[in-house]
């Protein structure tokens, strides 16, 4: 059994992610539009693009973190070499040059291809050390949980805090006040991710295997059928919660015109993230994973759609359904990731390779490419809508922008729960397969 101290130092890795991630998710697009200056389709092909980059770098960041074996464990090391790479990459990425329109889409570019690079690079193996921190099924999602709930209490940081650093550091200089912001923030972040190193210890061991070239590290992940339906269901989930997530603060500004209250609404959204992080080991303790995977899904897709019937003018009522949403959908999270390592079980136990790193890459080239379409069909929708940055929207506009907060991102949860009713990774068929791995392993 984990002690509480080890499964909080393990869950500090996620907040330091969480920060950068987070900021992407609420604030990037945002900085771009109205502090750089750049149009919101250039940003959304932007977005999208590089996620092209990361169809290449993060198996390959799975396969050499699979092949790692050093004194300080096999995942372990990559948080204490690229913790600090990482911060300075962040910091860069959020600095408004003084350069021409065609220079800022370069620098932009440049730098935002080099932060999810430097992402894939740390957050991949730090993903595949909640794999190796204990053999036992049930433990998973205590790990998982405690995970989410610091990595939400990093978004509740970002949440709360971005703009008000902005505007002290900025002092009316908004471009200034992102960059001392996000100095501030990868510093705290590179201290965490020192923590999380000093504290988890690496217990499940990697065999070694003959064959342990890229290509037939490949030819084994694609055997794992149920690694395939946590990756689709990754892409869809992702796809609309970040959909919704980067147009929150749109939405409050331009659509209930209550500016002052962005920062109070994304930090409710927040705290209902971390109480649905919390909550999510108890219900799996009582329920099927994937049957209560199933309905939050659902009844997250139904929190969006009645947010549409939500007027302008009802301002607590759209904080509520804001602080449901959230709480219910990451109540799934923590039951998501116990599922990538159950797959990785099944996958040793079906062809006797254990490739945590590849599993945990592939996964999350798809829950970051679903990051890539929320974002990139944000910008895109924003300027088909006919956004004008810091300028009253016409009623079209508004309209376009409710819609696209509401409906579209209930679309992507619906999917979700139909992708996960082909799952059959069951607590009955776990329990079996573990058994089955013990008996071989002794």
């Amino acid at each position: 059994m984990l002690t509480i101290k080890e499964k909080i130092a393990y869950g500090l890795g996620d907040t330091a992610s969480n920060i950068i991630f987070q900021t992407v998710m609420m604030f990037l697009l945002i900085f771009y539009t109205d502090v750089v200056g750049l149009s919101p389709a250039v940003v959304g092909t932007l977005f999208l693009g590089v996620r092209l980059i990361d169809a290449i770098t993060d198996p390959l960041m799975g396969a050499f973190a699979d092949k790692t074996r050093t004194s300080l464990g096999q995942f372990r090391p990559f948080l204490l070499w690229l913790a600090i790479p990482f911060g300075i990459i962040s910091i860069l990425a959020f600095i408004s040059p003084d350069f021409s329109a065609t220079g800022k889409i370069i620098y932009a570019s440049i730098t935002y291809i080099l932060l999810m690079l430097a992402y894939t690079a740390i957050n991949i193996p730090y993903s595949a050390l909640g794999g190796v921190l204990s053999k036992d099924p049930r433990e998973r999602v205590s790990i998982q949980s405690y995970r989410f709930v610091c990595g939400m209490c990093g978004g509740l940081i970002v949440a709360a805090l971005t703009m008000p650093l902005v505007e002290w550091f900025g002092e009316g200089d908004a471009a200034k006040g992102y960059q001392l912001t996000m100095t501030a923030m990868s510093v705290f972040g590179v201290i965490l991710f020192f923590l999380c190193f000093a504290g988890t210890k690496e217990r499940v061991i990697q065999p070694p295997v003959e064959d342990n070239s890229f290509k037939s590290n490949l030819k084994v992940l694609w055997k794992n059928d149920q690694w395939r339906i946590l990756c689709i269901a990754g892409l869809f989930l992702l796809t609309g919660q970040v959909l919704r997530a980067t147009l929150a603060v749109y939405y409050v500004k331009y659509f209930l015109s209550q500016e002052q209250l962005i920062t109070a609404f994304m930090t409710i959204g927040m705290i209902g993230s971390i109480l649905g992080c919390a909550l999510s080991q108890q219900l799996a303790k009582r329920v099927c994973k994937i049957k209560a995977y199933i309905s939050l899904q659902l009844i997250a897709a139904g929190l969006c759609i009645a947010g549409y019937w939500v007027d302008s003018s009802q301002i607590t009522l759209a904080f509520i359904m804001f602080f449901l949403w959230n709480f219910f959908l990451q109540m799934a999270t923590p039951l998501l990731w116990a599922k990538i390592v159950d797959t990785i079980d099944y996958g040793y136990w079906k062809t006797g390779v254990r490739n945590n790193g590849m599993v945990f890459s592939s996964v999350v080239f798809f829950i970051k490419l679903g990051v890539a379409f929320g974002g990139a069909i944000a910008g895109w929708l924003l300027a088909y809508y006919g956004y004008q940055a810091e300028v009253e929207q016409t009623e079209a506009t508004k309209q376009g922008l409710l819609l696209s907060f509401t409906i579209f991102p209930a679309i992507g949860s619906i999917i979700v729960a139909w992708v996960m009713t082909k799952y059959t990774l069951n607590n009955k068929k776990i329990e079996e397969i573990t058994k089955e791995l013990n008996i071989a392993a002794t």
